[in-house]
């Protein structure tokens, strides 16, 4: 959520920082804006809306400077306009935040009895004045010291960038909690929230950690101690990723080019974790005593819960352990009851979900053995668990996971087979099987892409639906689940996902001609029960259709529609099951004209409560 982007150098500042903020808008925002340094001032532009509507005040205002901050909001405090817009601006310095300031009422209260007047309604604004009245009480006036004093009095998250007129040689950036990266140029340097931003101008990279601060100058970058003081050295690293890999590459939208992307994911997931012969599954990155382990708790949160959810099923099916699924914004808040033998797995593509970090925080504090699923490497989640597993799905654009979420998964059942077979639990053909099924996967997937307009002229079927439900069993349920909430993310079409035996609880009271179902009726151990299920909707009604395995023509007599899936094992139906339901929503939304990389009210992001 939000996003940062700033500017040191030789070139105009305005273009390089409207062009990072395009390169962020996946992150979800209301509003955004512009600081640029000159010889006049800090000239401030910002707007609500698309970053297109930015570009045009700052097309008609052509600021000139070489030197500025940028920044897209997602409102949290304060609705969304331009006086909520960032950055903050108090005499002659700008603030632009990401995060929550919580003490920031308290804060403004003291900062108003004390004659300070607010623009905004933000928390953000509150940091501005804090900073510009160390300025004012410093005998000779120092930005970097004035914001590391200033940060003294703030509780909460925030990665900021700070700005001033009065020093035209640095800016001051901060972080705590929100991520923050600072890339390294000849001559010129720049910060940013994430790197897709950066990868324009600079592949070298310092990624901030928590209680960091720096100054930013063209020629160099300090790193210090935002605490101690201290100076710290920080190698940087380079970026590997193309800058083709965020862009569309031919398709119309991100989310449609990350579900092609599949394949080579689940490739590249597994290569260098399972060996042929002998059939062999290890993780050269986990050092876990898997004999110690007595139980799995899972916590995570939207796509990324529902991923723990079919990990559950892995971990007891297979693995024999028994396993939790929470979700992080629930556990975090509630006394549960942790054992010494507990593994804690926090999922997260982000590596960034607040929620999600603030748990694996606690579960760390009171010492049990904690294991992060990330996409994002260094990110705060992944270097806050004692270990973690990539799933190496690359940058995903579109808010709405996919790519992401299969290889989520994916890691989720190779540590259930390296528990398994570390345990014993799992016979050598057995292994060998799950193997060489893992091996097929991706030309299976390939097959299922390729099969893509028959889910077009599915969906184009359903587009003024207002409501749908999907049911499964099994494994099939966290995708019932998942692919509810992938329509409702980017259609904005009503959907729920349902235990199929649930449904007859009252679920079926909503079914009628209007209501379609959408049953993940593939072959395996459930299939006669859901099929006595959907037989229960039709005869209340109900549009049916079925998700079936390919040449199940007893399965779809039942049907009013179909889609055909390739026949895989149970444990392998999350992936081919997945990936028509991220077509069919994804076909669903273009065909109704929303905004299918960049929904309304979402964020790729969740870094704020």
């Amino acid at each position: 959520m939000c996003g940062i982007v700033g500017y040191i150098g030789r070139n105009e500042a305005a273009p390089i920082l409207l062009e990072g903020l395009r390169r962020l808008e996946y992150r979800g925002y209301d509003s955004a804006g512009l600081a640029i340094h000159n010889t006049e001032g800090l000239k401030i532009l910002r707007s609500v809306g698309k970053i297109s509507a930015l570009a045009s005040l700052v097309n008609a205002a052509s600021p000139r400077g070489t030197f500025g901050l940028g920044h897209t909001r997602w409102a949290t405090h304060g609705r969304p306009s331009e006086n909520n817009a960032h950055p903050h601006q108090v005499n002659g310095l700008a603030v632009v935040h990401n995060g929550i300031i919580e003490n920031y009422a308290e804060l403004k209260a003291r900062l108003i009895q004390q004659g300070r007047a607010f623009a905004s309604e933000t928390d953000t604004e509150v940091i501005a004045h804090l900073i510009d009245l160390e300025l004012r009480s410093s005998p000779t006036p120092d930005l970097y010291q004035a914001v590391r004093r200033a940060l003294v009095h703030v509780e909460g998250t925030y990665a900021i960038a700070v700005i001033s007129h009065a020093q035209p040689d640095y800016f001051v950036v901060a972080k705590n909690f929100s991520p923050l990266i600072i890339g390294l140029g000849q001559g010129e340097n720049f910060v940013a929230s994430d790197i897709p931003a950066l990868l324009p101008f600079t592949r070298r990279v310092i990624t901030l950690k928590e209680f960091e601060i720096a100054r930013i100058f063209r020629d160099r970058v300090e790193l210090f101690d935002l605490r101690t003081g201290q100076p710290i050295s920080s190698p940087p690293q380079t970026v590997t990723l193309s800058l083709q890999s965020a862009e569309k590459a031919g398709h119309k939208h991100f989310m449609h080019k990350e579900i092609f992307e599949t394949p080579r994911i689940f490739t590249d997931t597994f290569l260098g974790r399972i060996k042929r012969e002998p059939p062999q599954i290890h993780f050269d990155e986990l050092s876990l005593d898997p004999g110690s382990i007595n139980r799995i708790l899972i916590i995570a949160c939207g796509t990324s819960y529902h991923a723990g959810l079919i990990g559950r099923y892995y971990f007891e099916e297979i693995a024999g352990l028994p396993t939790e699924v929470e979700y992080a914004s629930e556990f975090r808040y509630r006394r549960s009851v942790l054992l010494p033998g507990d593994l804690a797995i926090f999922i997260s593509q982000s590596g960034e979900t607040a929620d999600t970090l603030a748990a694996l925080k606690e579960v760390r504090a009171r010492s049990l053995k904690t294991l992060a699923v990330c996409n994002v490497m260094d990110s705060s989640i992944a270097r806050a668990a004692e270990q973690v597993v990539y799933t190496r799905a690359g940058i995903e654009i579109g808010v709405a996971s996919t790519k992401a979420f299969i290889a989520q998964v994916e890691v989720l059942l190779l540590l259930a087979l390296y528990l398994a077979q570390e345990r014993g639990r799992l016979a050598p053909s057995d292994l060998a099987s799950f193997v060489d099924q893992i091996y097929r996967l991706p030309v299976i997937l390939e097959r299922q892409l390729a099969a893509e307009e028959a889910v077009r002229e599915l969906a184009a079927r359903f587009v003024r639906a207002h409501d749908f439900i999907y049911m499964g069993r099994g494994l099939n349920y966290p995708i019932a689940l998942e692919g509810a909430l992938k329509l409702k993310e980017i259609s904005y079409i009503h959907a729920e996902g349902y235990p199929a035996g649930e449904m007859k609880h009252g679920p079926i009271a909503l079914i009628d001609e209007q209501v379609p179902v959408m049953a993940l009726a593939t072959r395996g151990s459930q299939l006669k029960k859901i099929i006595s299920n959907l037989l229960e909707a039709k005869s209340r009604g109900g549009i049916i259709v079925g998700l079936i395995s390919r040449g199940d023509s007893e399965t779809r007599s039942l049907l009013d529609y179909a889609l055909e899936v390739e026949d895989v094992d149970e444990y392998f139906q999350p992936f081919v099951n997945t990936v028509p339901l991220q077509l069919f929503a994804y076909f669903v939304a273009d065909l109704k004209g929303t905004d299918v990389d960049q929904p309304r009210n979402l964020a790729k992001s969740v870094t704020v409560e």
